[in-house]
């Protein structure tokens, strides 16, 4: 899709994930490669590692993923799904303790501008309550 940090967000509600994806998509269009995920299999509030990995897979590029969570199982289940991944991969995927929508959407402008990963990560965690 682009040279661009891809983001992925996490959350164990779909409309969370959709809502806040929406508003990335509004603010840098298709400049960045995005995916969310949100609730669990069954249609209920939670998460899946399966669709983490996929939603992965979705956003990926090879300058990186930068993933962004809502609750800590979101957390955890990107943990395990990031685990999952051959090495490769994994080192090239972050998770970012972050707000979820603003981290987002800060963590995608930061993106759409070029940024590294690591920058990417670091923007979007400065928003973070000290």
């Amino acid at each position: 899709m682009s040279g661009n940090v891809g983001i992925v967000i996490v959350s164990h509600s779909p409309d969370v994930a959709k809502g806040a994806a929406d508003m990335v998509k509004q603010m840098v269009g298709d400049g960045v490669p995005l995916a969310w995920c949100g609730g669990d299999p069954g249609g209920g509030i939670g998460t899946s590692v399966e669709n983490i990995m996929a939603a992965i897979d979705r956003a990926w590029s090879d300058r990186g993923v930068a993933i962004l969570f809502d609750l800590g199982g979101a957390e955890t289940n990107s943990q395990m799904a990031v685990e999952m991944l051959p090495p490769e991969k994994q080192a090239k995927i972050v998770i970012c303790n972050a707000p979820v929508v603003e981290g987002a959407v800060i963590a995608a402008t930061e993106a759409w501008g070029g940024s590294s990963l690591e920058d990417v990560k670091r923007t979007a965690e400065e928003l973070s309550p000290q």
